[in-house]
């Protein structure tokens, strides 16, 4: 393709041989995964099949080329989190494709899965999860997903280039530079619907075009991605930089073309090791290709990336914050206007998206804005990626149309609350989001409605709570990391948060009035309208709606003396029913204090003094003879 004076290059693998091999082993090698144990797993598999005779292991896979091989690869995160170290095996036989997952594997059971299915042929139902010869009871995780900024995520190898080269990778990047001017670009991310996913959910098509409009008086502009995930219980960016690090790269490049820029940053915290190494290697690679720096592809377009490691503040979430702290100052946020997108890296037109939507610009560029557009719900276009965690059965990362229904997630993908315990809330959008409880549970996930229950959609942190679990210390939980989090600039963040915080402690504690309910809400009000930047604005959410859905069980607090879940231990009281106990000392055994006395076949006492409240009793009593109040 010629573009002007110059001939472009499309991008392709560049392997030796692309030989299929006939055993394809593909392990998790995500935060997740590796914390489960899946290097191990990886190493079992390496060794069990090079020790068969049968098939020459080949890791790097560009070494399959003749006779019959078994590829060992490391994944990017496979989604199912509570499943790890997850491993799919492909085997193709007769021309013929089968492909399994199995779930929990350890270096033990690898032997046994080589010789019985690898070598026998037989799958191994118990350690399943899933197969394309039958149905599993998992398949419920996968059934309403649908996987555009995860298309890559758990399948290719993060670490190898040509893995993402033929998987249409850096296509996106050719078409736009050799066959669409940046006007157009810009005008196809908007006819996308495609909002930021990292948690205001503004237009990104808008976003681009006010940067692309922006003059420079030397010409610099500068594009940021926003890796800087700091939400609790949040890690859909973690694993999309660990497991497809070049399609951020390549939708950074696709932005930095259609506004103009020509040096970006990828902004990452530097607890994400994983996910910075990734990085590294590919953007050496990517450099090696030609596909970042100078002239991308041959072309007149040049683009140079820099990865910066933040130090871990939640505040450079916070996009001018992100900036001071590139430009080598205090994360500290700015008033706007000016917008980034006027003056902002160095006083440059700069714009900042998050990983989750530029790693779905180059699906966009090449499949179409309607595509796109065609899924979702009323204002809130194409998917959304989000991390389920806390008390649900099937934690993990599910990527679905907007407009689904939070029951579909919670209870369909998720599948429901861990030991069948009663659903409480779910904590929506981290500590800037807020508790949302059973009755709004078939509300679609949108911007628009999930906003109007003081809860928003954030960055996709999902956390769900059960009936074991006391909704005022939840709302100080999340109030208690904002406030440590504050970067101290403006008194309303820096002294509301922290007057809110010692109010909740109080309640906790069993000290709490119902004025106290009344100046939180006065609090969080001025905390809103009176805090320099939003996450500030954002901190008494997980307050504001817990006390909305849940007042009665605050009112329990102050006015009862009591917490329901026996969390708050100031408000919680163990005893032993005499007439129920049957002496059996299985509670006296458990208690870590010797707060339980009492002979065998013997009514035992908790003597209040000694109990530190920590219900070893009530879990180990087995004749109910334990009350909590």
């Amino acid at each position: 393709m010629t573009t002007g004076e110059r001939t472009l290059t499309r991008p392709s693998p560049q392997r030796a041989c692309l030989t299929t091999p006939d055993v394809d082993v593909r392990i998790c090698l995500g935060t997740g995964g590796v914390a489960a144990g899946s290097r191990e797993v990886l190493k079992a598999f390496e060794e069990g099949l090079g020790k068969t005779g049968v098939y020459a292991v080949i890791r790097p896979r560009e070494d399959a080329c003749a006779g019959e091989s078994a590829a060992v690869t490391g994944t990017g995160c496979r989604g199912l989190c509570a499943m790890d170290p997850l491993v799919e095996i492909t085997m193709r036989l007769d021309g013929h494709k089968r492909t399994v997952t199995y779930g929990t594997v350890t270096p033990v059971m690898v032997e046994e899965i080589i010789a019985k299915h690898i070598l026998g042929g037989e799958i191994i139902e118990e350690w399943l999860v899933r197969t394309d010869e039958h149905p599993t009871e998992y398949d419920a995780f996968y059934a309403a997903q649908d996987k555009l900024a995860l298309r890559h995520v758990g399948v290719i190898d993060p670490e190898d280039i040509d893995d993402y080269l033929e998987a249409d990778g850096y296509q996106a990047l050719y078409k736009v530079l050799s066959s669409m001017t940046p006007e157009e670009v810009v005008e196809e991310i908007k006819a996308s619907g495609l909002r930021g996913r990292g948690g205001a959910g503004f237009p990104t098509g808008l976003k681009w075009g006010f940067a692309a409009g922006a003059k420079s008086s030397d010409g610099v502009k500068y594009f940021i991605c926003n890796g800087d995930e700091g939400d609790p219980g949040a890690f859909m960016d973690c694993s999309v930089l660990e497991g497809d690090p070049h399609a951020v790269f390549e939708g950074m490049a696709i932005g930095a073309y259609a506004i103009g820029a020509s040096h970006g940053y990828v902004y990452v915290r530097a607890e994400y090791p994983m996910a910075l190494r990734r990085l590294k290697i590919a953007m050496k690679v990517a450099q090696e290709r030609g596909l970042m720096g100078d002239n991308i592809m041959g072309s007149d377009f040049s683009f140079h990336i820099r990865i910066k490691e933040g130090a871990g503040a939640f505040v450079c979430g916070e996009e001018t914050a992100m900036m001071a702290s590139i430009e080598g100052g205090r994360g500290f946020p700015r008033m706007r206007p000016p917008f980034p997108a006027e003056s902002g890296l160095w006083e440059r037109p700069t714009n900042i998206n998050n990983v989750e939507t530029l790693s779905v610009v180059p699906w966009i560029i090449l499949n179409g804005a309607d595509a796109f557009a065609a899924r979702g719900y009323e204002k809130s276009k194409g998917t959304k990626v989000f991390a389920l965690a806390g008390k649900v059965k099937r934690t993990g990362l599910a990527e679905v149309p907007m407009g689904l229904s939070l029951r579909e997630v919670i209870f369909g993908i998720g599948g429901g609350v861990k030991k069948d315990k009663t659903f409480k809330a779910v904590q929506m959008g981290g500590p800037s989001g807020g508790c949302l409880p059973e009755s709004l549970l078939d509300l679609p996930v949108d911007y628009e409605t999930i906003n109007q229950t003081g809860a928003i959609v954030g960055s996709g942190g999902m956390i769900v709570i059960d009936e074991d679990n006391c909704i005022v210390d939840t709302a100080r939980y999340f109030l208690s990391f904002t406030q440590s989090e504050s970067c101290g600039k403006c008194p309303p963040c820096r002294i509301g948060t922290k007057r809110m915080l010692e109010i909740l402690e109080k309640i906790c504690n069993g000290q709490g009035t119902l004025s106290d309910l009344a100046f939180l809400q006065d609090m969080a009000g001025q905390i809103k309208v009176g805090s320099l930047c939003a996450l500030g604005g954002t901190a008494p959410n997980p307050v504001m709606t817990a006390l909305k859905y849940f007042h009665d069980e605050f009112e329990e607090h102050v006015i009862e003396h009591k917490c329901r879940a026996g969390v708050c231990k100031a408000l919680t009281t163990y005893e032993i029913i005499p007439d129920m106990c049957t002496g059996c000392r299985a509670c006296l055994r458990a208690c870590p204090v010797g707060a339980i006395t009492g002979e065998r076949k013997e009514v035992h006492v908790i003597d209040q003094e000694l109990c530190i409240k920590c219900g070893a009793c009530l879990e180990k009593c087995r004749f109910d003879a334990v009350r909590r109040s």
